[in-house]
Formats: C-alpha cells, sequence, structure tokens
C-alpha cells in the first residue's frame, strides 16, 4: 500500500500564521527547528528500537528487549505511531508501517478468548486507521468488529470485545463515562467516510445517555456521575471528575463541536455546564501554594483534593473550548489550571510529573478526612510543592505536555516551549535506556527510580508529537489558536481528525 500525496491530512503541515484579535496580547507562535529535530530524533530511536525487537508486535519492552502482546497482537505502535512519522516527515519509516497495516487481520485475535478493549482499541487503532484515508478499509473492518459492543439491552456499549472463537461482547452490566463517550468522534468520522450511518449511530446513541443523564443524579449542572449501566443507561453514580475513567468524556463535548458545530451544539451545551460547574465548585488551592490552582474530585457535593497526571490535560481542553466558543473566561482557566499542573514536573526531583497527588485544601475544614496531611516524610517537599505524592511512577505519559502546546498555540508566549523543552529534556535523560526508552518508577528520586520495562504506543501517537508541535512551523494540522479556522481536531490519542466542512 502506498501513501498518495493527497489522502493523508497530516502531510499539510506548512501554513501561515494568524493574528488574534481578542483582548490578550498575543505573538505568532514561532517554529524552533532545532528543538523539533531532537525530539524527531527521540522518536525515531524510539521506532528503530522497537523495530529492531518487537515488531510487529505490540508493545516494546526496551530493558530487556523483548515485547509484550497487549492490545490484541495486531501491532498497536506501528498504527498509534504511523501519523506522528508523517507528521515529522519520517517518511522512510512509514512504507513499513502501511506494509504491516495492510496486512492485519482486525476480524480475529490470535489468541482464543482474547478480551480487546473497546476504548483502547477505537482511540488508538481506529483513529490511527482514520488519520489515513488509504486505510479506510481497515478502518472499516476494524470497527464491525467492534460493534458487538454495543450489542446491549441499551446500546451503552460493553468495555470488551471478544472475536475468538465467538464473536461476542464481555455481558458487563456496566461501563463508565470515558469508555463509552470517547468513541463519537471516531465512529461519526468513519461514517462520514464511509457513506454508513451505522457506526455514528451506535456511539452517539450510547453518548445520549450521558448527554440527557437519568437515575442517579448529577452532583452539579453538567457534572455527571462514572458508572453507567448497559441495561438501561441510567447512572449508577455521583462521583467523578477529570481523571481518568471520566476525563475523555467531558474532552470530547468540545471537540465535537469543533468537528461540527451545527451538529452537535448540544455537546458543547453540556460542555459548558461541566465546565462552569467545574470552575464554581472543583477548582482547588492548595494550603501552602494558594498560586496554584488543581481540579478536585467529587462524590455528590463532597469535594476530595486528590488528581493526577492524567487531568493535567483539562488545562488545554478548557483552551481549546475558549477559541472555539470565543470565551475569555475559559482561556484564562485554562492557561492557570496548565501553569499549575506543570509545577508538579518543577517540583519533583526528577523534573517529571508524576502519576498521582494530593494537596491539603485551603478551602475545606482540615478535620475533613478526605482533607488529609501528607505524609510525615513528605511534609518538608508539601510546604515548597504545595502537593504531595502518592503515585512516583511515569508511564511516558502526554496530558501535561498536551495543554502546553495549546498554551503556546494561543498565547506565542515562549515561555510554554521553554517549559515543554525542560520536561522533554528530562524524560529523554531519565527514561532512555538501551535502545529506546522506558518507564519510570519513581519520579521523586532524581534518577527516576529506576526502569519500568515498557514503553507504550502512546510514548510515540501523543507525547513526542505534542512536543515536536510545539516547535514545529504552523500549519492546518495544528490548533488554531489565534483566529484561524481549526480544520482538524485531534482524538485523545492526538491522531488528527479532519473537520466536518
Amino acid at each position: 500500500m502506498r501513501l498518495s500525496s493527497h489522502s493523508f491530512f497530516v502531510l499539510q503541515i506548512a501554513g501561515s500564521a494568524f493574528g488574534f484579535p481578542g483582548k490578550r496580547a498575543v505573538t505568532p507562535p514561532k517554529a524552533d527547528h532545532g528543538k523539533a529535530h531532537d525530539v524527531k530524533e527521540a522518536f525515531e530511536i524510539s521506532w528503530s528500537g522497537y523495530y529492531k525487537h518487537a515488531f510487529p508486535h505490540d508493545t516494546l519492552q526496551p530493558v530487556t528487549n523483548t515485547y509484550v502482546d497487549d492490545r490484541a497482537a495486531w501491532g498497536v505502535t506501528v498504527v498509534d505511531a504511523l501519523d506522528t512519522a508523517i507528521v515529522m516527515n519520517s517518511l522512510e519509516i512509514v512504507q513499513p508501517m502501511l506494509d504491516h497495516i495492510a496486512k492485519i487481520d482486525f476480524t480475529t485475535t490470535s489468541e482464543a478468548n482474547y478480551g480487546i478493549s473497546l476504548f483502547e482499541t477505537s482511540i488508538r487503532y481506529l483513529g490511527g486507521l482514520l488519520s489515513v484515508e488509504a486505510l479506510l478499509k481497515q478502518a472499516q473492518t476494524l470497527a464491525n468488529s467492534l460493534s458487538v459492543a454495543f450489542d446491549t439491552p441499551s446500546g451503552v456499549p460493553d468495555g470488551t470485545v471478544y472475536l475468538n472463537p465467538v464473536k461476542k461482547n464481555g455481558g458487563a452490566t456496566s461501563n463508565n463515562i470515558a469508555e463509552i463517550g470517547t468513541l463519537v468522534l471516531e465512529w461519526t468520522r468513519l461514517s462520514d467516510l464511509t457513506g454508513n450511518k451505522t457506526y455514528a449511530q451506535l456511539a452517539q446513541r450510547a453518548e445520549n445517555y450521558l448527554l440527557r443523564p437519568t437515575g442517579a443524579p448529577q452532583a452539579w449542572s453538567g457534572l455527571v456521575g462514572t458508572y453507567v449501566s448497559t441495561k438501561d443507561g441510567t447512572f449508577l453514580d455521583s462521583q467523578g471528575g477529570w481523571n481518568g475513567g471520566d476525563d475523555s468524556f467531558y474532552e470530547y463535548l468540545i471537540k465535537m463541536y469543533v468537528y461540527d458545530p451545527a451538529a452537535f451544539g448540544e455537546y458543547k451545551d453540556r460542555w459548558v455546564a461541566a465546565v462552569d460547574s467545574t470552575a464554581a465548585h472543583l477548582l482547588s488551592h492548595p494550603t501552602t501554594r494558594k498560586d496554584l490552582t488543581f481540579l478536585s474530585e467529587f462524590n455528590g457535593q463532597k469535594t476530595t483534593p486528590s488528581s493526577g497526571h492524567l487531568a493535567s490535560f483539562a488545562g488545554g481542553n478548557f483552551i481549546l473550548g475558549g477559541i472555539v466558543l470565543g470565551q475569555e473566561k475559559y482561556k484564562e482557566l485554562g492557561l492557570r489550571i496548565t501553569e499549575s499542573y506543570y509545577q508538579t514536573y518543577v517540583q519533583e526531583a526528577a523534573g517529571i510529573g508524576p502519576e498521582g497527588f494530593r494537596w491539603v485544601d485551603a478551602a475545606l475544614s482540615a478535620q475533613d478526612p478526605a482533607n488529609r496531611a501528607p505524609p510525615a516524610d513528605q511534609a518538608d517537599f508539601y510546604q515548597k510543592a504545595g502537593f504531595y505524592t502518592t503515585s512516583g511512577y511515569y508511564i511516558l505519559r502526554p496530558e501535561t505536555v498536551e495543554s502546553l502546546y495549546y498554551a503556546y498555540r494561543l498565547t506565542g508566549d515562549t515561555k510554554y516551549q521553554d517549559w515543554a523543552w525542560q520536561a522533554f529534556t528530562q524524560i529523554r535523560k531519565l527514561c532512555r535506556t538501551g535502545d529506546a526508552y522506558a518507564e519510570l518508577r519513581d519520579v521523586t528520586r532524581p534518577d527516576g527510580g529506576g526502569f519500568v520495562d515498557e514503553m507504550q504506543s502512546f510514548w510515540l501517537a501523543e507525547t513526542l508529537k505534542y512536543l515536536y508541535l510545539i516547535f514545529a512551523a504552523d500549519g492546518p494540522v495544528h490548533v488554531q489558536g489565534q483566529g484561524a479556522k481549526n480544520q482538524s481536531v485531534y482524538n485523545t490519542e492526538c491522531h488528527p481528525v479532519r473537520a466536518r466542512g
């Protein structure tokens, strides 16, 4: 299979910057080709290590130079990394990727009774395939296989699919809103490209239960619970936030509006309600660093000052909403959240943010058991940092640099490039091992605490792509933060989806 010059939107990586007519003084984004080259080099090292030791299996184990098939053994790193290679113009490695993808049999798994994650497969595989329109038939074959997930009494999808020896779903009684609500962009796009409305109808029917919630009440307007019944689509709880299990449901509300504002106004309205309620009830300031703003979790109307690396995407999502709605309040909130979560990188000994952290909320009672003080061995750190670490590992996640990318595209302020470069420099130094990059055990230690023997595909699909784009030349594939129309929108795995129209 060959990549035609007109089949892939990401190849359009040239363009011009635009002035922003709003209140904030902005500078057009400016490329830093030297830093972009260094990020590209890290990507090519990662791919080369994977190709040498793991291709065509799913995931490289870079410490032992082995592999694991943890995503159906279809070669998730190949599919997930494809559009990054094209964005970076690393075209010499694109053809081996395409050759492998053309051979994948998405109708079965080599291992019997292997459970496939609908969510992960949609965002990594389907999202990657859809970014290259020449791969549309493979995308359609995959979606046809996955569609059995929606075969539930309500149409709320089951989170797990089996293809061998029998095509079926896992029979779960519930699913979370992230796994239900992070399908609609990819499956709607597939319908648009194929002309088959079924894919969009399946995902949008499930989404409607989240847009019009019943069952357990919303904590506040727009802020729904986490788990939904696959039997009748009702909410089973009233707890959630912007962390894992909830996060990308909220993310996709505004992204669907970017995809088509005429068709998805209701999605935008739900996003506005959620963010307005977040601003009113979930913003939290640590007792020792009231200049920082983190996002609390909630259970009913009770909040808990706990967050993590996954939630740091929210700053960029708020900025995107502010851009497309022309609302300064969302832009400013997004910048505040972005800068606060970046502080977790600044303060940790490794210079990289942790997986999970907590703080003492200045607005909550010290007697509240959810507002617990840091352990004694982190008391001094908390005084300085404004948070204490609950999970110190780093698995090459992208969310913090993702938000730095949105902040830079909005403002053109080179401090966001500088911060991204500092993060990249530390990751490159501490995570490099052998022929690729590995995860870290403990960012509270200056050396990262040793390696975890894994390099997940999102390192190539998201983390390195966002880092590259912060320094790359302007163009239509970029988020347009200063007045131009967004021609594409990124799915949650950083795969570009061309907007309607």
